[in-house]
């Protein structure tokens, strides 16, 4: 595991900056990927070469066969995935890290030059350091969610392609330097086809996680902007709204005094 260490620290500094359902994909891509993978998945894949029996001796045979069925270690399929998955998280890393360093130097400025009342003031972070996913901000997250989608997407669509999703035992090859048709027999095959499953399964849960934070940042804009409506029309209107209330309390009067 200590070869995903630096990848780890960086994703959980995304952490910090992402919604609720962010952080909850963020934890399915620590326990249920880095850490089955790191802990028990290189332990049960590390002999799929060595343990594999052929019924020839042909010196080279037993390597092409296997190049012919695994074109890439299922290992090294699964860390490219992880890689390429949290790219876009850290893309949007790099922008959030920019903007609070931005909106930073502009406090400082702010503090030291109070007087200059057309200075820009700081909108996606508070003095805390937390940041607002709103404006472009926001657009880069939701950016960096749908790449997140294509490529869970595609990495599931390789693996389909390159083997399969279940691990047959018996292997047939008909290449050069094999002298007829050989029959490779893989090990553990029922246990690596546990592994493919399980990687399957969390792949399609993070690919839910990530629509669902797709809507989930939509219905936070769109509701943003009514309570953003609602405020600038109370505060665009508000002699129109006493004078109303003045209107009433007159006629208030108005009855009370008649009855």
């Amino acid at each position: 595991m200590g070869e995903w260490g630096f990848l780890s620290s960086l994703l959980n500094k995304v952490q910090t900056h992402s919604t609720v359902v962010g952080k909850v994909w963020l934890s399915v891509l620590f326990i249920f990927r880095i850490m089955v993978l790191g802990a028990g998945a290189e332990k049960v894949w590390g002999d799929e070469q060595s343990k594999m029996v052929c019924n020839t001796q042909q010196p080279g045979c037993k390597n092409v066969c296997y190049d012919h069925a695994f074109p890439i270690s299922h290992i090294r399929f699964w860390v490219l995935q992880i890689i390429f998955v949290s790219t876009p998280s850290l893309i949007y890393l790099g922008h959030a890290i920019h903007i609070l360093h931005k909106e930073k130097k502009m406090r400082e400025y702010l503090q030291t030059h109070q007087n200059q009342g057309n200075a820009k003031v700081p909108k996606y972070s508070d003095e805390k350091g937390k940041l607002q996913i709103k404006g472009n901000l926001l657009g880069n997250y939701m950016t960096s969610i749908f790449f997140r989608i294509i490529l869970e997407i595609g990495f599931i669509v390789g693996q389909y392609y390159l083997y399969g999703f279940v691990m047959d035992p018996q292997i047939v090859c008909v290449r050069a330097p094999c002298p007829f048709t050989v029959e490779c027999f893989m090990s553990r095959p029922t246990e690596k086809t546990i592994f493919i499953i399980f990687m399957l399964i969390m792949s399609c849960i993070s690919v839910i996680l990530n629509v669902v934070e797709i809507f989930y940042l939509a219905c936070s804009r769109s509701s943003r902007r009514k309570s953003k409506m609602t405020s600038t029309a109370i505060t665009i209107h508000p002699r129109f709204t006493t004078d109303s209330m003045m209107k009433n309390e007159k006629l208030g009067l108005h009855d009370s005094s008649t009855a």
